[in-house]
């Protein structure tokens, strides 16, 4: 299937490594010119030039911390500025730290907020501009499928990240009207560094090892195993391209069946 996305510009957040680098592989390979971005320029350099390497796309790299309240503005002015408009925003980062409610003192609070609520506030404000100027203006939010099912020991998380998925389902009520579509993706445990990462904090909780903790992990799925970062891309760049057109307002979990709920 065709999906459309040729000479399409996209900015895709936290895009160095994990689901947000594959995505923007796919994305590439489909012939979209894609900026990513990294809190660290030579780490979002090199993801750069390797995806170009693979691809032959137009791929820059961009630096910045999107919890900074300045910089959302900045990596969509510099994307704009390179590629002379945009289409698609993908607005993604790293999770917050993992530990029971009464480990995290307001600090903490409002540093996850910034980064996994705040960082989405700020780039959508600062793309609208040019998404109204696009005839296939896309956005899609990375969450969490813990918005529907809290997972144990994420708290931040699970309350942040459903806060999020509220934003994006009223941007999709509210500005329809200009022609730009909003959906989230809530992915399950896949096979990231951050997920690794969980799995040695929940094994020293435990008193166990890593491999079990993955091994229990990977059996709440119907499919036995945890998703691939392609697993997700592959969904998320379906639901960016404009053959997606008349999908809006979606939650869409790729859990692997994770979910146990009916919806």
């Amino acid at each position: 299937m065709d999906l459309q996305l040729k000479d399409k510009r996209v900015l895709i957040t936290g895009s160095s490594r994990g689901l947000g680098y594959a995505t923007a592989l796919v994305l590439a390979k489909e012939g979209c010119r894609v900026a990513i971005n990294s809190r660290n320029q030579a780490k979002a350099s090199a993801a750069a030039q390797t995806i170009t390497g693979e691809t032959g796309a137009q791929v820059i790299g961009l630096a910045g911390d999107v919890a900074e309240p300045d910089v959302p503005e900045l990596l969509v002015g510099e994307t704009v500025r390179t590629f002379g408009g945009l289409d698609i925003l993908i607005t993604n980062a790293g999770g917050p730290p993992s530990g029971p409610f009464e480990s995290f003192d307001e600090t903490a609070w409002m540093k996850a907020i910034n980064q996994n609520l705040m960082n989405h506030v700020r780039l959508i404000k600062a793309a609208l501009p040019y998404l109204r100027q696009s005839k296939a203006a896309s956005v899609l939010t990375v969450t969490s499928y813990s918005v529907k099912q809290p997972i144990p020991n994420l708290v931040l998380s699970n309350s942040i990240r459903a806060a999020t998925v509220g934003l994006t389902k009223s941007l999709a009520l509210e500005l329809g009207k200009d022609g730009i579509r909003f959906n989230s993706i809530l992915p399950a445990w896949t096979e990231t560094e951050r997920v690794y990462d969980l799995m040695k904090s929940r094994a020293a909780l435990n008193h166990t090892t890593v491999e079990i903790e993955l091994a229990k992990q990977s059996e709440s799925s119907p499919l036995g195993r945890m998703g691939r970062p392609e697993e997700f891309a592959n969904a998320a760049v379906f639901l960016v391209s404009p053959v997606a057109s008349y999908i809006t307002g979606t939650m869409l979990p790729v859990d692997g069946g994770m979910l146990k709920g009916t919806f």
